[in-house]
């Protein structure tokens, strides 16, 4: 039987990649995304383009509308993802809301199955030492931050559609998504070409798990191949300090290093800088819920997402080379002093996801 895959948030970093990955498969593709949002990427993809707002469901039915004779797979990644102090009711209005309504129009239309894309930070943090692995129940209660207790709340959701109504989904819970394609509005592609431009002063201490956007598609594709219904997997990478990431992207472009400022010095200048990129209309990089993030246990076990679907994410080094790669031909870097080796040929890696 024909399979379609249905898209959510295509217009996003990882949904453009799942869109490369689907394209290179040679399967039909619809997106979905907001009015007023580029289509180009996604029509060069092979993908039908729909227009819908999740927040609406109403909005959505076209989308969702397809023959009897196809088995549809839904790849729910619209979200927002705000790291601001203020409160943004768009938060809880898209990543739980909205998700409602995606689930409540699969259980409808009888999808074959569903992923939806949650988050690390859907899961509380552990002491020092200690490795995060998949949890069976999400709570909102101790988490930091609108944004986490949104993604928390929405799986709570899904995982309770799927005992409870048989919802065919899966969750997915990627870490800090870095890599080639369009990664506007992404804080951490945002963090490199700050850095290429000469416009990243230093650095805080601690630091992130980093995972490439084309593993988590890969891992997104293979969770809805073989994913088991009603269970999460963690799509997460390495854990690198900033300082190390940083270093990294000196030796890819031959830039100079930045240094590292104290933590009691950034989180005095985190206010002001907020404020600051609201003025310019930007999206602040380093926000006092951001310094509280770095300082987190980021060690996290894709242990069971390796034995169940053949996840292996690659190396730092490699999706920042393609990164710079990808942002100096789409003009939104100058080129390198000493170039980056030119690898993007490699940015999609089909098949099983590693």
């Amino acid at each position: 039987m024909k399979k379609l895959y249905l898209i959510t948030g295509a217009a996003g970093h990882l949904g453009s990649a799942l869109c490369a990955a689907l394209h290179e498969r040679g399967e039909c593709i619809r997106a979905l995304i907001m009015r007023g949002e580029d289509t180009t990427f996604l029509r060069t993809m092979g993908a039908d383009v729909f227009f819908g707002d999740v927040t609406k469901p109403e909005t959505l039915t076209p989308f969702f509308d397809a023959p009897e004779d196809v088995q549809t797979v839904v790849l729910h990644c619209a979200g927002v993802v705000d790291i601001a102090s203020r409160e943004n009711p768009a938060v809880g209005a898209v990543n739980v809301e909205g998700t409602r309504n995606v689930m409540r129009l699969c259980l409808e239309k009888k999808v074959q199955k569903v992923v939806y894309v949650c988050s690390v930070h859907a899961m509380p943090d552990l002491p020092k030492g200690m490795v995060k692995r998949e949890i069976g129940r999400y709570d909102p209660a101790p988490l930091d931050g609108a944004y986490a207790r949104s993604k928390a709340r929405a799986a709570a959701l899904v995982l309770n559609m799927a005992r409870e109504e048989h919802l065919p989904a899966v969750i997915v819970l990627p870490s800090g998504i870095i890599g080639p394609y369009s990664g506007k509005g992404n804080h951490l592609v945002q963090l490199v070409k700050d850095y290429c431009r000469g416009k990243l002063p230093a650095v805080v201490k601690g630091g992130y798990d980093f995972v490439d956007v084309r593993d988590v598609a890969n891992g997104v594709l293979a969770a809805a191949d073989r994913g088991t219904v009603g269970e999460s997997y963690l799509l997460t990478g390495n854990y690198h300090s900033l300082k190390e990431t940083i270093a990294m992207l000196a030796q890819i472009t031959g830039r100079r290093k930045v240094g590292a400022v104290p933590m009691w010095m950034a989180r005095l200048a985190a206010p002001l800088a907020q404020r600051l990129a609201a003025r310019r209309g930007k999206k602040p990089l380093f926000t006092p819920y951001a310094l509280r993030v770095v300082l987190e246990n980021a060690r996290f076990s894709h242990d069971k997402a390796t034995a169940e679907l053949g996840y292996r994410p690659r190396g730092l080094y490699e999706t920042l080379e393609d990164t710079v790669a990808w942002l100096e031909e789409a003009g939104e870097i100058p080129k390198a002093p000493s170039p980056a080796p030119k690898r993007c040929k490699r940015r999609v890696r089909t098949g099983a996801a590693g």
